[in-house]
C-alpha cells in the first residue's frame, strides 16, 4: 500500500482478529439463546432436501438468496440460526444485538457456509455493526424485486465494519417532515485476481456508503423517498500500477469521493440512485420507484439514463378474509441495453459502462463466484456454452430487457411466494456484432404453512426455459422449528 495514513493498516491482522471476535460472539449468542428466557432471543433450525437438474440450480433458486443455496443434483441441507435483537419493549439509549446463521450442504461438493455472523451496538439513533450480514441497498421492493443493481442480496455479504443510522430519523424541525438514514462502511474481500498488470493477485478492500431521505410525516398518506449508494473495490494500487503516486490518504479520499487519477476513478465503483413515491389508500399501499445505474460516470452526463429498473408495488392493508388473500404484488421492468455505448448515446470521457465487468478485476463485481448486483447480469459459468464472449469479461451478458412479476399471497393455510420473469438478452457491447439475442423464462414458487407450535413445513418449485441458461428444474422440501 502507498505511504501515508493508511500505510500502517494491516488487513490480514484485522481479518484474523475479526474472525476470533465473530467466533466468540457466536458462542456467546448461542449460549444466550439456549439459556435466556427473555423475548429478545430467538433461534431456528431448518432441514431441507432437494433435487435439481445435475450441475445447474434454477435461476430463482440461487438468485437473491444471500449466498444460502443448496447444491445441484440431489442434496440435503441443515440451516441453523440464532439472534438477539434490540429490546423494543423499552426505550434504551444503549443496546446490543448479534446474529449467526450457518448452512451445511450434503451432496456433490458438500460445503459449509457462514451466511451471517455479526454483532451490533446502538447508541441513540447510531449503530456500530461488524461482521457478515444480509443486506440490500436501494428503494425497490425488498421481497419480490429482480434485485438492486449494485447490492441485491444475491451473493454472501462482504465482511465489514460500519457505522449507520439504520432507520429513518425524523429531523425535529419543520414538524418532522424530513427524515434520513445512511451508512458508512469499510470491508475486506480477501485476494482478488488482477488482469494484465504487474501482479496477478492483490488483497482488496471494500468501501461502502449510502444515504436515503424521506419527505412526509409517518402518518401522511403521501411520502417521497430518494437516495443513493456507492460501493468500491480498491487496494494496492501502487503495486498494480507502476506510475501510481498517490499517498494512502490521497488514495482513500479518491475512493470515497470518486475523484479521478490518470483520467480514471481509483477502484471499481458500482452504485445506484433511487427515487420512490408511496401513497396510502384506504385498502392498499401503492409504491412507484425508479432505480438508475452508475459505474464510471456516464450517468453524470445522462448518457445511460435510459437504463434502470422501473417498478410498481401493491401492498394489501385489509384484514384477511376467506381462503384466498393477496398480500403483495410487484411488477418490474429492467432495461440495461444502453450503457452509454449505443451509436446515438451522448459521448462521455469514460466511454460505455460495461455493467459489472472490470478491466482490472478478473471476476468483476462478484464475490465467491456470485454477482453482488442484479442476478440478471449473467456470468459465463451460469450461461449456456457457446455464447459469444471475450476472455476479459466475467459477465458475458449485461444488456437486458426483462419483465418480472412477483406475488405474495395466502391460499387456505398456505403462504405462497411466486416469481416469474421473462428476459431478452443481448450480450455485451464488446460482443454486439457476434452475440445472437436469446430469450429466457424463469419461474419460482415457494409454499409454506404452520404444522404445529413453532413448526413450519413447505416446499419450493423452480424452473428455467430458454436459450440463455441451461434448461433446468428443481424441487425442495423443508421443515423448520423456531425456539
Amino acid at each position: 500500500m502507498s505511504n501515508g495514513i493508511l500505510a500502517t493498516f494491516d488487513p490480514q491482522f484485522f481479518t484474523q482478529r475479526m474472525k476470533k471476535i465473530l467466533l466468540a460472539s457466536t458462542l456467546l449468542l448461542l449460549n444466550a439463546v439456549c439459556f435466556s428466557q427473555t423475548s429478545s432471543f430467538r433461534a431456528k433450525l431448518e432441514a431441507q432436501t432437494s433435487l435439481t437438474t445435475p450441475d445447474h440450480l434454477p435461476f430463482w433458486m440461487r438468485s437473491n438468496q444471500f449466498g444460502s443455496i443448496p447444491l445441484s443434483g440431489p442434496s440435503v441441507s441443515v440451516i441453523a440460526s440464532g439472534y438477539k435483537d434490540y429490546d423494543t419493549t423499552k426505550v434504551r439509549l444503549v443496546d446490543w444485538g448479534a446474529r449467526f446463521e450457518g448452512r451445511a450442504n450434503g451432496g456433490k461438493g458438500s460445503n459449509l457456509i457462514l451466511v451471517e455472523g455479526y454483532g451490533k451496538v446502538k447508541l441513540g439513533i447510531f449503530e456500530l455493526k461488524g461482521g457478515r450480514m444480509r443486506e440490500t441497498f436501494g428503494l425497490t421492493d425488498t421481497l419480490l424485486t429482480t434485485g438492486n443493481f449494485a447490492i441485491s442480496g444475491n451473493a454472501l455479504g462482504i465482511p465489514k465494519v460500519q457505522i449507520a443510522i439504520p432507520e429513518f430519523y425524523a429531523v425535529p424541525v419543520f414538524g418532522r417532515i424530513f427524515a434520513f438514514k445512511g451508512v458508512f462502511a469499510q470491508g475486506w474481500l480477501g485476494e482478488k485476481t488482477i488482469q494484465n498488470k504487474r501482479i496477478d493477485r492483490a488483497v482488496t478492500y471494500f468501501h461502502q456508503k449510502a444515504f436515503y431521505a424521506r419527505i412526509g410525516k409517518p402518518n401522511w398518506r403521501l411520502k417521497l423517498y430518494g437516495g443513493f449508494n456507492d460501493q468500491v473495490f480498491w487496494g494496492h494500487e501502487a503495486q498494480i500500477f507502476e506510475s501510481f503516486i498517490l499517498t494512502g490518504w490521497q488514495k482513500y479520499q479518491s475512493v470515497v469521493l470518486g475523484k479521478s487519477w490518470a483520467f480514471s476513478k481509483v477502484g471499481n465503483h458500482a452504485g445506484n440512485i433511487d427515487v420512490r413515491v408511496e401513497y396510502d389508500f384506504d385498502k392498499f399501499k401503492l409504491g412507484l420507484y425508479r432505480q438508475s445505474f452508475y459505474e464510471v460516470g456516464a450517468l453524470y452526463h445522462l448518457a445511460n439514463v435510459a437504463d434502470g429498473i422501473n417498478g410498481v408495488s401493491l401492498v394489501n392493508k385489509t384484514a384477511k378474509a376467506g381462503d384466498l388473500y393477496w398480500k403483495r404484488f410487484v411488477f418490474e421492468f429492467l432495461y440495461s441495453k444502453n450503457q452509454a455505448g449505443e451509436t446515438w448515446s451522448k459521448p462521455t470521457p469514460s466511454g460505455n459502462e460495461n455493467y459489472l465487468n472490470h478491466y482490472l478485476y478478473q471476476d468483476g463485481w462478484s464475490y465467491y463466484g456470485l454477482s453482488l448486483g442484479t442476478p440478471f447480469i449473467t456470468p459465463a459459468n451460469h450461461a449456456r456454452p457457446g455464447q459469444s464472449s471475450i476472455p476479459i469479461n466475467y459477465f458475458i451478458n449485461n444488456r437486458i430487457i426483462a419483465l418480472h412479476l412477483g406475488s405474495d399471497f395466502i391460499f387456505g393455510k398456505w403462504n405462497a411466494i411466486g416469481k416469474v420473469s421473462y428476459s431478452k438478452n443481448f450480450g455485451t457491447h464488446d460482443t454486439s456484432k457476434t452475440y445472437k439475442p436469446v430469450n429466457q423464462f424463469s419461474g419460482y414458487f415457494d409454499f409454506q404453512r404452520n404444522v404445529g407450535a413453532n413448526l413450519t413445513a413447505g416446499g419450493i418449485l423452480a424452473f428455467d426455459s430458454g436459450k440463455l441458461l441451461p434448461n433446468s428444474g428443481g424441487i425442495l422440501v423443508k421443515i423448520a422449528r423456531s425456539f
